[in-house]
């Protein structure tokens, strides 16, 4: 005879029973987050011993590149596995053509090899995208209406790609949305023997209203002004889209898929792990992070409790690894 829990009745069958002691919480808790899930969103900036906040970010810096070998090297002590690096790019370089996007001694090359050289044992995760490096803050190339040109920007892209990986990159991150990139970068990683340098594929990027604070920490914000990303970031209103872009990049060459933003689309992350049994990342956005720092700040909200929560909701959710500003706070509560 079968069992079901629709056989299970009241009182042979108390449910609280299990939760009425901490130990056997712990005996039958189903998911449980660790230093190993996350992974630190980090800005750089020009110069030596420079420090700016993130005013739309509170505790979130912009550091130069000896502040972050510092920063990477208590990261790794903490046990967290691996950064996102993004780059601030200075006003002066920024062009209509994004060339700076692939210039070898660029901020995020040489941030990258300084990383590696200062912790190899240290994934680095580089932003493949051109909205830091044009004058217009769009993720690519535009034409005379102001309509990005998906094939001219992959071009660029796929150079970029490639100087990361050169200057020593472990994961690029195409966050573009543009079509058909992930093949076109994996084809140029193989062809110069990159073999390992793996692909994170910002699979589902939605058109979210919650990236505002980054945009302000990397500095395209003032760039795009009133502009959006309507035309090659997803519509929020689609689930199923999201399948199809994510098997998309898959068969192109993708290693690892990403949803963002995260809470608001826990429902997505659920079908691409549920559906596809894929690594499945999960960027828990600026927005997000502002918000939860607005209630912690202001004494609504308890701030260990809650961050601790999110991250727990999201690797329930079915996500292997979290992007999250709160990465190093919550492995040091993990360490105590």
């Amino acid at each position: 005879m079968s069992f079901t829990n629709s056989q299970r009745f009241f009182p042979e069958t108390r449910m609280r029973r299990m939760r009425a002691d901490d130990f056997s919480r712990r005996l039958m808790r189903e998911n449980v987050l660790t230093p190993d899930d996350l992974i630190y969103p980090v800005f750089v900036i020009e110069g030596e011993n420079q420090r700016e906040a993130v005013p739309s970010m509170p505790g979130v810096e912009r550091m130069s590149i000896d502040l972050l070998v510092k920063e990477a090297r208590e990261l790794v002590s903490l046990g967290v596995p691996a950064v996102a690096l993004f780059p601030v790019t200075p006003l002066d370089v920024k062009t209509e053509l994004a060339e700076e996007a692939y210039n070898p001694d660029g901020l995020a090359q040489r941030a990258v090899k300084a990383l590696k050289d200062a912790c190899p044992e240290l994934g680095v995760i580089t932003d493949v995208a051109l909205d830091p490096f044009t004058t217009h803050g769009q993720d690519g190339i535009i034409d005379a209406s102001g309509y990005v040109l998906n094939d001219r920007t992959v071009d660029t892209l796929v150079r970029q790609a490639l100087s990361h990986a050169q200057a020593g990159a472990d994961i690029v991150a195409p966050s573009d949305m543009m079509d058909g990139r992930i093949g076109s970068i994996r084809e140029e990683l193989e062809m110069n023997s990159y073999v390992n340098t793996r692909i994170m594929a910002y699979s589902a990027k939605y058109a979210s209203a919650y990236y505002g604070p980054f945009r302000d920490a990397v500095g395209s914000a003032g760039n795009l002004g009133k502009g959006n990303k309507f035309n090659y970031q997803m519509d929020p209103a689609n689930s199923d889209e999201a399948l199809h872009e994510v098997a998309l990049d898959l068969a192109e060459g993708a290693d690892m898929v990403m949803v963002k933003p995260g809470m608001p689309y826990l429902d997505i992350v659920r079908r691409v792990k549920h559906e596809l049994k894929v690594p499945t990342f999960v960027y828990q956005v600026s927005g997000e992070y502002a918000m939860h720092m607005a209630a912690f700040q202001n004494g609504w909200l308890d701030e260990r409790s809650v961050m601790m929560e999110s991250l727990t909701c999201i690797k329930r959710a079915g996500c292997d690894g979290i992007l999250t500003y709160f990465a190093k706070r919550a492995a040091q509560l993990l360490n105590e």
